[in-house]
Parts: structure tokens; C-alpha cells; sequence
């Protein structure tokens, strides 16, 4: 739990600092369209559930949409539609190969915006193929529900962002042996 408290306070060391540098930012307003945007992030994440052995660290590439323009009804202007793919690799016990797809609702907090932050929230599920296997679990192929909290900044024309994630993977019921695994994952990327 070590990990968990020193990527949660560097976490919220940048927030602060980045929320101080007070940059402008450009909100969308109900007249203006929302854009599609794509991005690149790093995340990294530790395990604590069923143990705290295995690190890994992932690239990602991010698409993020306009929810009411992928799903065709009405949903609130804050609401988007989020696309994750990632690839990586664990980092401690020994090296797997890790990769995963996932979608993802995000919320935009914007009571709690500033000129220079603007929070969310976000949940969804994935897969994801580990080259590893935890004791009694029946497969490398899992189902991997997420949820967290996280912020966007902007900058001239980039907007980077950071999340704090739960990822859960588990197989969902598909075999027998069905040991989940929980991790906790910071990620850092940008939106060009």
C-alpha cells in the first residue's frame, strides 16, 4: 500500500501545481461543437489485491468523443464517450506482456472547473490479455472494469491530463478458477 499512497500524493502535488499556474481554458459552451480528440498517455499501476507483487507499466492511446454523437440520444454536455487501447508489460515480479481495448463514460465535474482544471470522473470495462497468471486464475484473457478520478489542463493548444484508476480483471464467471486481480493505476497523457 506503500505505492498507493506515494502515486496518490504525487498525484495530488500536480494538481495543485498545475492548478496554480493558472492557464487559460477553453470550456465548450452549448453552441460550440465538441471535438473529437486523441491522445497518448503513460500508466503505471501495482496490484493489491490478491497481493501487491506485480507492477506494470502501459502506453495508451486514447480517443475521446462526444457521447451523444456515438450513442444516438440525449445525454448531458458534460458526458463523453472514451476508447483506451493500451500495451505494456509488467514490471515486477518478471516481465508479461500486457495489452487490453476498453471503453469508458466520462463525466466532466464542471462546478468544480477553474480557468485552469477541469476534474472528471470515469468508469467502464475493457478486456485484457496478462502474460501472467495469478494462483487459481483460469485464464490470461479477463474482463477489466475500471472506474476513477482525474483532470484535464490545458496548454496552447494541447490539454494534458492525469487520472487515478481501480482496474479489476477477472474472467467474469467464464471458468471455474477465477482469482481477480485489483491494481491501482496512475496514468499521464496528453490530447493533441
Amino acid at each position: 500500500m506503500k505505492v498507493v499512497r506515494v502515486l496518490f500524493r504525487g498525484w495530488v502535488v500536480l494538481l495543485v501545481l498545475v492548478t496554480l499556474q493558472g492557464q487559460s481554458w477553453g470550456q465548450d459552451s452549448a453552441e460550440d461543437e465538441v471535438l473529437t480528440r486523441f491522445g497518448f498517455g503513460l500508466s503505471y499501476g501495482n496490484s493489491f489485491h490478491p497481493d501487491n507483487d506485480i507492477g506494470f507499466l502501459m502506453a495508451n492511446y486514447v480517443a475521446l468523443f462526444d457521447y451523444d454523437k456515438i450513442w444516438k440520444h440525449s445525454a448531458p454536455e458534460a458526458l463523453r464517450f472514451k476508447l483506451e487501447l493500451s500495451l505494456g508489460s509488467t514490471t515486477t515480479p518478471k516481465q508479461w506482456v500486457m495489452a487490453s481495448t476498453g471503453m469508458m463514460a466520462l463525466y466532466y465535474l464542471d462546478p468544480l472547473s477553474t480557468s485552469c482544471f477541469r476534474p472528471y470522473v470515469e468508469a467502464g470495462i475493457g478486456i485484457i490479455y496478462t502474460g501472467f497468471a495469478v494462483e487459481g486464475q483460469g485464464s490470461h484473457l479477463n474482463f477489466n472494469p475500471r472506474a476513477g478520478i482525474g483532470a484535464e489542463f490545458p496548454l496552447d493548444k494541447e490539454i494534458l491530463f492525469t487520472s487515478l484508476r481501480w482496474d479489476h480483471l477477472s474472467n467474469g464467471g467464464l471458468n471455474e478458477d477465477n482469482t481477480s486481480v485489483d491494481s491501482v493505476v496512475l496514468m499521464f497523457g496528453a490530447y493533441f
